[in-house]
């Protein structure tokens, strides 16, 4: 199981690293919901030799009946994974514009995919322009890598487990925030609410205003305000899976790496209108 120090480098230590003769694979996952996409911003600077992906289109499924960021088929993530540069037992370090959510995404992607040595840049590429990290605007061409991808090699939610989840005394969090967890609005998804028994965390509690993770003992105490506890099973969900991989994230630096991610989360659970629809706030509020 991974320890909490694994998951992360600071841009320090990464710039170090990237002197070596073997330095690790980078990844730039920059992204914004809805696009449009941020290669332009990849194209004017980015960590020396890093490579660009799109999350929606390379790192993702088409959105459909498994909602708008479904598990992308496997024999295409090999692919594009070997492209960038991926190799099996290599190290890669992904980032992104700061938010922390598609970093966090892509490096859950990667560890579902079974390539266990990914770790995230806190706090992403501010965080490296704060450190006086180089930044480079070649495009780079990596010899292809050679990683395998075996999916399945971390807890996955559908909408029957994640229903199973809290009605078997499980904590299943949503990542949204409070108001769309409410109901009270709902800027995405045609139905507005939440899985019943979910509870809320809302995703931007869970790091500093610059996109920093705080230590484990303090991301602990975060949970447990929600009910999470050792022993007591624990998901996360969100809007399609991005933010919720966050939560899940910060579920592996607290000491969770049990937790278990809903993919297709709301934007697949209201595909059914049997499933049933919560409003307002959670027994805890």
């Amino acid at each position: 199981m991974s320890e909490p120090d694994d998951l992360l480098v600071a841009a320090g230590d990464l710039a170090a690293e990237l002197t070596s003769d073997d330095p690790p694979t980078l990844l730039d996952v920059r992204w914004r919901l809805g696009g449009p996409s941020r290669r332009d911003e990849y194209a004017a600077g980015h960590l020396p030799g890093a490579v660009f992906l799109e999350l929606d289109e390379e790192l993702c499924g088409p959105p459909g009946g498994g909602g708008r960021h479904p598990l992308p088929d496997p024999v295409t993530l090999e692919t594009v994974l070997r492209a960038a540069g991926v190799r099996t037992g290599h190290p890669v370090v992904v980032y992104d514009g700061g938010e922390g959510l598609p970093a966090a995404r892509t490096w859950w992607t990667l560890r579902w995919a079974g390539h266990r040595q990914v770790r995230v840049l806190d706090g992403g590429y501010p965080a490296w322009l704060a450190a006086g990290g180089p930044v480079h605007t070649d495009q780079p061409r990596p010899v292809p890598g050679d990683v395998t991808v075996r999916p399945g090699s971390l807890p996955v939610l559908d909408a029957g487990s994640a229903a199973e989840l809290v009605t078997g005394a499980g904590v299943l969090i949503d990542a949204r925030a409070a108001e769309r967890f409410r109901g009270e609005t709902e800027p995405i998804d045609p139905v507005a609410g939440h899985i019943p028994g979910a509870v809320n965390l809302p995703s931007t509690v869970l790091t500093g205003p610059d996109g920093r993770w705080p230590d484990a003992d303090d991301l602990r105490s975060r949970f447990a305000r929600v009910g999470v506890a050792p022993g007591v099973r624990v998901g996360a969900y969100c809007g399609s899976g991005v933010t919720a991989a966050h939560t899940v994230l910060a579920l592996h630096l607290a000491g969770r790496p049990d937790a278990a991610l809903y993919v297709g989360s709301w934007s697949d659970w209201v595909t059914d209108p049997d499933r049933p629809v919560a409003t307002g706030p959670d027994h805890d509020s």
